[in-house]
């Protein structure tokens, strides 16, 4: 629908006729005090109670979304609004809908998102479990934080303001409660100015325990962030097992390393070695999914990864990895011809094994290499074709 107003103010719906009334006529009455261009927008997301006719009577608009989910109501919400700014927040009172005016100054400054901030608003007492006050959200901010190199205090709080027609090209996907992290990641990856304002948080009004799971909820938050941050899914760890592994190697690969009573023979080489194969793996995953999740617009190209899917191709790949295999096949030739000048007989199992597991290791890597380097050809096939 296409904007016609400044502001709607939305709220996300489900069996909540104890406090949705108070919730409403607090935003109208901020509507009025301040004159604004503004509707009161409910996505009711099934509700049995007769929230909506609550909703009605107060004077806000009603859409039903069938489909069950926070992020559902909000996406069909969003859709369905007709301000250019939109500020969202929970129908269960623990927000002020009374006390909007930082979300409307800072997205009148032009701020693509503002995120409400509890933590320096102030949680009246009862607000916020224990658990979440003091691990859960300190918790997932920091990751957020980490991963996506923001400034957001308060990843998930539940009041926060946004320009719709920003919002809307980040074409959010997430329909349960991991939308609010979809919200603020995207944002932060594309480059969005995002403001953050105090918000007070008060207990909510109803007499039912809440729609959120700790647990569950936490970690849908927690697998959506790694999903969305495959440097710190994939490329760092694998690059630390691969440091791991070459540390270990150029210790004991020279010969048994003897720390007092205590050898570290051919048996840590393999461990070395192990790394390394699993590390190699993991960093290839890496640029595969990277390319994939750029390619189906689930994460902005950046100017570095840009310069190197131009450098690999295919042929690159296949000239890298076939060198590394003949490397290693190499070592095997050498050590079966070790073996035949000594009648297929005993071997010094230390010395073989220095040159055995380094051979498998190369010629392991560099399948991967190759296997590796087909499957960026076919993703970069798919991507020219749509």
């Amino acid at each position: 629908m296409e904007a016609s107003i400044e502001f709607t103010i939305l709220m996300p719906c489900l069996n909540e006729a104890e406090t949705i009334g108070s919730c409403i006529s607090k935003a109208n009455t901020y509507i009025s005090n301040n004159r604004l261009e503004a509707e009161v927008l409910i996505a009711d997301n099934g509700s049995s109670d007769g929230s909506q006719s609550i909703a009605r009577e107060l004077n806000a608009r009603v859409i039903e979304v069938p489909e069950r989910g926070y992020g559902s109501a909000l996406q069909e919400g969003i859709k369905a609004a007709r301000g250019r700014h939109i500020i969202m927040g929970d129908a269960d009172d623990s927000y002020d809908f009374s006390a909007l005016d930082p979300f409307v100054e800072r997205l009148r400054q032009g701020c693509d998102l503002v995120m409400g901030n509890r933590f320096r608003g102030g949680i009246a007492p009862g607000a916020m479990p224990p658990m979440h006050r003091y691990f859960g959200n300190p918790v997932l901010t920091g990751i957020g934080r980490l991963f996506f190199r923001g400034s957001v205090g308060d990843f998930h709080c539940g009041l926060r303001g946004f320009n719709k027609e920003a919002i809307d090209r980040l074409d959010l996907q997430a329909a349960g409660m991991e939308f609010a992290s979809e919200m603020v990641v995207k944002a932060s990856l594309v480059g969005y100015e995002i403001a953050e304002v105090p918000t007070t948080l008060s207990p909510d009004g109803r007499s039912r325990p809440p729609h959120l799971r700790s647990w569950r909820d936490g970690w849908r938050h927690l697998r959506f962030l790694l999903m969305f941050a495959p440097r710190w899914l994939f490329l760092y760890p694998g690059l630390a097992l691969i440091v791991f592994g070459l540390l270990i190697n150029g210790l004991v690969l020279p010969g048994p390393l003897r720390l007092g009573s205590v050898i570290f023979d051919v048996h840590t080489l393999l461990v070395g070695m192990g790394a390394i194969i699993v590390g190699s793996q993991v960093v290839i995953t890496f640029f595969l999914v990277k390319q994939y999740a750029t390619k189906a617009g689930f994460l902005p190209l950046g100017p570095r990864f840009d310069k190197f899917t131009n450098i690999v191709t295919l042929e690159r790949a296949l000239i890298f990895g076939i060198l590394l295999c003949l490397i290693g096949i190499s070592g095997l030739v050498t050590a079966f011809f070790n073996w035949s000048s000594l009648s297929f007989g005993d071997l010094d199992y230390s010395k073989v094994m220095r040159l055995v597991v380094p051979s498998v290791t190369t010629l392991a890597v560099g399948v991967q290499v190759v296997s590796g380097g087909f499957f960026w050809a076919i993703l970069n096939i798919q991507s020219k074709r749509h």
